[in-house]
């Protein structure tokens, strides 16, 4: 086995291609200078607003009536990845909702995610292969925290498959242990977080289909300047008030995670900040990354 398949087979894909001609050159954004030098992991004071996830819960139901007058989608397919240490059973109220939205979602069906365990990726590979195979058309990718870097992996391998990509809270750039999740991730997965440039940058680089980035500034498991996607046409970052583990059941976030299904792939527009919306969404463009706030 080469190098290059054993760094797949710890969950990290080979360089993207792009969707349109397989083989063809993606697009790379620049790399930063010293991208995680100085970027903390959230403090004490995120980490116990994370307490706020039931609350978003309640919000979601009380925003039913809102989120059901969203136009339906297409129907097509939808792969849904959950967050580390989490299963099928968190992303529960995301997938009802794209069910309710006329979407097809599909659940990852490999019970708990404790990091990309062998056989994880190749799973992961299988399903969107099958999915897509089954309906014909491409599969939109939404991963939740750590789900959202198999996601973005999984369509830079896959470019021919993938129509979109969308991440809730997800830490795909700066370096890993700039979250509160580093050492469990360590001892769930059975591997060691460590320094290694050339990994940090492929997995900043963003596939070559059209990729959304939604985060909080008051995450408190991930650093919100880790999951800024690198400036590109087919690429994006919307803000959100929204706890980590609350994210996928934020009302705020459905809505855009339905904004962002309903873009036709061959006509792409970035998510829209007029209007109503300016009072409740920012969208943030790439910046030199800095430490967190929070105490």
């Amino acid at each position: 086995m080469t190098d290059s398949s054993r760094r797949r087979a710890r969950g990290f894909a080979a360089a993207p291609h792009s969707p349109q001609s397989p083989g063809a050159t993606p697009y790379v954004s620049p790399v930063p200078q010293h991208p995680h030098a100085d970027l903390a992991a959230p403090g004490t004071w995120l980490m116990m607003l994370e307490a706020r996830a039931p609350w978003e819960y309640a919000a979601m139901l009380a925003a039913s009536p809102w989120l059901n007058k969203l136009p339906m989608g297409d129907g097509h397919p939808v792969v849904v990845f959950p967050g580390l240490g989490a299963s099928d059973f968190t992303t529960v109220p995301l997938r009802n909702f794209l069910l309710s939205r006329g979407y097809t979602p599909y659940p990852w069906q490999q019970g708990f995610n404790f990091g990309p365990k062998s056989g994880v990726l190749d799973r992961c590979r299988e399903q969107v292969l099958q999915v897509a195979t089954r309906h014909r058309q491409r599969v939109s990718l939404i991963g939740w925290s750590l789900g959202g870097i198999y996601a973005r992996e999984i369509a830079k391998e896959q470019p021919e498959h993938a129509r979109c990509v969308i991440t809730l809270g997800t830490p795909f750039t700066g370096h890993p242990r700039a979250t509160n999740a580093w050492r469990f991730y360590e001892m769930v997965s059975g591997q060691t977080v460590h320094d290694d440039a050339a990994l940090i940058e492929q997995i900043r680089q963003a596939p070559a289909c059209p990729t959304t980035s939604i985060y909080s500034k008051t995450d408190g498991i991930v650093a919100w300047p880790c999951s800024i996607n690198p400036k590109a046409p087919h690429t994006e970052n919307i803000e959100v008030h929204a706890s980590h583990i609350g994210m996928g059941m934020n009302p705020l976030a459905l809505y855009a995670v339905a904004d962002r299904l309903a873009q036709d792939p061959h006509d792409w527009q970035r998510f829209d900040v007029k209007g109503a919306r300016r009072w409740f969404y920012k969208v943030t463009h790439p910046a030199p990354l800095h430490a967190a706030t929070g105490p």
